[in-house]
């Protein structure tokens, strides 16, 4: 069995209907170029909100081939997420280690504690927040494309600190460019949304 194959049919992401995925096979790298190594991740110290959401990349999509990275999050307490929105190409799995995860997706809010999952396919609306007084940690596992890439983009890239302003035209414009690029939509009613869920849950 060649080592595409393998990746696709064996049980790394069984159950999920990922990997089985015709198209997104279609989407693996030419044979030869798939040449994935074992990596170690050892443990890190615990990740820090400082107050807010911070990030931090563990598995990046060029060390699977394109076929899945993952990326941490800690979220501090009553802290709200992006505004709603919805991805063209991608699917998510979040996995929650700490805390609760209240997450809007279509209509609905689901919470998830510490333990739980939650898949979110492409093509539906979400958001996060943590509504509770303590921290919220979880991993985010991404398919599909490098999604890493998007997140430490705007966690590490488009700052203030780098130029981008917030709600600058370079800033608005950088941001709009990577939207694009990565399939990421928002719905008219997006930023009213936000509003209003910050405000029914008293948050940042």
């Amino acid at each position: 069995m060649q080592r595409k194959d393998f990746i696709i049919q064996t049980g790394l992401l069984a159950g999920l209907g990922l990997l089985t995925n015709p198209a997104m096979a279609n989407n693996m790298p030419p044979e030869e170029t798939v040449n994935l190594q074992p990596v170690l991740l050892p443990p890190l110290p615990l990740l820090e909100h400082n107050g807010s959401l911070a990030i931090r990349t563990r598995i990046r999509s060029e060390m699977t081939g394109g076929v899945y990275s993952s990326v941490e999050t800690a979220v501090a307490p009553k802290t709200m997420g992006p505004p709603p929105h919805f991805h063209n190409a991608l699917d998510e799995l979040m996995y929650v280690t700490e805390g609760t995860a209240s997450v809007l997706v279509g209509g609905e809010v689901v919470e998830i504690s510490a333990g739980g999952w939650h898949l979110r396919p492409r093509l539906i609306e979400h958001t996060f927040w943590n509504s509770g007084d303590g921290a919220l940690r979880f991993i985010d596992m991404y398919f599909n494309q490098p999604f890493e890439q998007y997140l430490e983009s705007i966690f590490f890239e488009l700052t203030e600190a780098n130029g981008y302003k917030e709600g600058s035209e370079a800033k608005i414009s950088a941001l709009n460019a990577l939207n694009k690029k990565f399939g990421v939509e928002f719905n008219p009613d997006a930023f009213a949304k936000l509003d209003t869920i910050k405000n029914k849950y008293g948050l940042k």
